[in-house]
């Protein structure tokens, strides 16, 4: 019994004692790794339902401009009116107005067309020019207003946004570019479009026309010929989205049908 004790020890050596050690490290260090990459992706996850659900809330307030701006006579207790050239914007029906200093006449001049300006409930202020809906994947939502390419990047995280061209429903090329969450949101099933499906846009003077997909392909990061406002006349849209594994762009292009 003792001999085996010995024989036993001698294989306890300084080498295996630091790997053994190492390997402890090793593991906490995985344990960590994975902890932080799991707190990572939960985080990710909470921040695109938050934006998720303002895009919805924007959404809403839209649809019930669109609803009351078209009964006659007017309600007056519109979420959104125009009075003396200012913006007043109605959070809930049950609250008092908050005016907002905005010149309509001063910013219809400048943007060339007609924007509506929500408040969110934390005071953030979002600019919208239209309205999408694509029946086959079944989404909709706002399309934000970017007069900025800085602010383009945080705006996306909230709504489809205007990122070159015409106007909604106006001759020419509406680029609206949105994200790919790889989920049901957003941008995410529009590689899924083919031709012949079609998209709704509804612009802020309530009128709704049908655009029918005429092509799709993938490009670079950097190509941006898809933007081009050479359209013959015609009232056409791209959409803009990247690819599963983020390298390419998938462009989709619709016309009036």
């Amino acid at each position: 019994m003792n001999q085996i004790l010995v024989t036993d020890k001698v294989f306890i050596t300084p080498e295996f004692k630091r790997k053994k050690k190492a390997y402890k490290l090793n593991f906490i260090l995985s344990i960590v790794a994975v902890s932080l990459l799991s707190t990572y992706c939960i985080y990710a996850a909470y921040d695109r339902d938050k934006s998720e659900a303002v895009s919805q809330v924007l959404l809403a307030d839209m649809e019930t401009t669109e609803r009351l701006t078209s009964e006659e006579p007017a309600d007056t207790s519109s979420t959104m009116r125009k009075e003396d050239n200012v913006i007043i914007v109605v959070l809930d029906p049950n609250e008092q107005a908050v005016e907002e200093e905005v010149n309509v006449d001063d910013l219809a001049e400048a943007a060339g067309i007609d924007t509506t300006v929500y408040t969110a409930s934390d005071g953030t202020q979002y600019t919208t020019i239209a309205k999408i809906y694509i029946p086959k994947i079944e989404v909709t939502y706002p399309i934000l207003s970017q007069t900025h390419a800085d602010i383009l990047p945080e705006l996306m995280k909230i709504a489809p946004c205007k990122f070159w061209g015409a106007e909604p429903n106006e001759v020419g090329n509406f680029c609206i570019v949105g994200h790919n969450y790889r989920n049901n949101k957003f941008f995410s099933k529009v590689p899924t479009l083919e031709v012949g499906d079609t998209i709704d846009i509804t612009d802020t003077k309530g009128r709704t026309l049908i655009y029918e997909v005429y092509d799709k392909y993938v490009v670079s990061p950097d190509d941006v010929e898809c933007t081009s406002q050479n359209t013959n006349g015609k009232k056409e849209i791209t959409l803009i989205t990247c690819t599963n594994d983020s390298k390419g762009r998938v462009i989709v292009k619709a016309v009036v049908k």
